[in-house]
């Protein structure tokens, strides 16, 4: 058991929800403890009371009280046969210390506000694989959003994780499907993100030009590296995405932004597939199905134990695959990173 603790939120952890980001800083916390700690006033952030939901930002101070060293073992009920037969299909690959999987579309990372009861966090007693506690997500992606998600069988393997995704450790890979053909083919967007607000809004951020990200009130800066890897004509492009930070819809709105939305994506503007005119769309519905064409395609780092260079692959969704056979594409006629040259 610890003692009470007072954490200060970092530069790069900000604008989430204050029980995810207990959960990244503690594995063993459970979501029960948080909300029981937050009810008695133990879980206080700047001094004031708050809620499991109330959203941190950078810089503030969190008072955390004695935890618990290790999680309680999980009880097996809760998880139909299924749904672990699912979860478990999903593993691209595992060791003692890690598992990493391909999530699915349409499976959230967490639960939260409008996400419903079944996702990622809540399966993971199905891939204990002989452990007695549950993997911990240690990084997520959005609900429609599919790839390589990363999981820590131990408390210890997720605070080193947990480190490299903030130090910026590692290399994630993202492959799209967007609307046009970005030019220059290759380039970097540096817009800030705020919330969009606004009834309906939801989590919809707003970009912010980089010169005025400091006049308004919680923009913060966001980076993507993007990079052409195939077209087709001028209706669309396979582009390759390198999130630089990690904002909330960071991929999605920069390429709305500069004019490309991501196909299937009628949030930020890409259902726009169903015109019919002259625009881009013309050449694109019919086949192409209205899925969001966003997939963590790679992701590499620094194994937390061993020190291996660790790889991994995603094969990509169905609706992705079928769009890529519409058009004649194929992985093996792309570069595996394609801002490796870039540094």
């Amino acid at each position: 058991m610890s003692g009470v603790q007072t954490v200060e939120v970092g530069a790069e952890e900000g604008d989430q929800r204050l029980d995810r980001w207990l959960k990244r800083q503690f594995p063993q916390i459970t979501q029960g403890l948080i909300e029981k700690a937050c009810r008695k006033g133990e879980i206080r952030v700047d001094g004031g009371r708050v809620k499991a939901s109330t959203r941190v930002e950078a810089g503030q101070s969190v008072r955390v009280p004695p935890l618990p060293d290790a999680a309680p073992a999980p009880a097996r009920a809760g998880v139909s046969a299924s749904d672990a037969e699912m979860i478990q299909r999903a593993v691209l690959w595992k060791d003692a210390h890690i598992i990493a999987l391909n999530k699915p579309p349409g499976l959230p990372s967490q639960g939260g506000s409008g996400q419903g009861a079944r996702h990622v966090d809540g399966l993971t007693q199905a891939l204990c694989f002989g452990y007695k506690e549950r993997p911990v997500l240690v990084h997520r992606l959005d609900k429609d959003t599919s790839g390589v998600l990363l999981l820590a069988r131990t408390p210890r393997v997720a605070r080193r994780l947990a480190e490299a995704f903030r130090a910026r450790q590692t290399r994630k890979i993202y492959w799209a499907l967007v609307a046009g053909v970005p030019s220059p083919a290759k380039g970097t967007i540096r817009y800030g993100l705020v919330k969009a607000g606004g009834r309906g809004a939801g989590e919809k951020m707003r970009c912010i030009h980089p010169g005025e990200i400091d006049q308004v009130e919680g923009a913060r800066r966001a980076t993507t590296d993007y990079a052409v890897l195939e077209r087709l004509g001028g209706r669309a492009a396979w582009v390759g995405l390198s999130p630089i930070t990690g904002r909330t819809h960071q991929l999605r709105a920069h390429m709305a932004e500069i004019g490309h939305p991501i196909i299937g994506d009628g949030k930020y503007g890409g259902a726009a597939q169903e015109n019919m005119g002259d625009g881009w769309g013309a050449g694109i519905g019919g086949e192409v199905r209205r899925e969001l064409h966003l997939h963590a395609r790679s992701l590499r780092l620094e194994h937390p134990i061993t020190g291996d260079m660790l790889s991994l692959t995603a094969p990509l969704p169905a609706h992705m695959a079928q769009s890529w056979d519409l058009f004649g594409w194929r992985a093996a006629d792309v570069p595996d990173d394609p801002f490796e040259e870039d540094g």
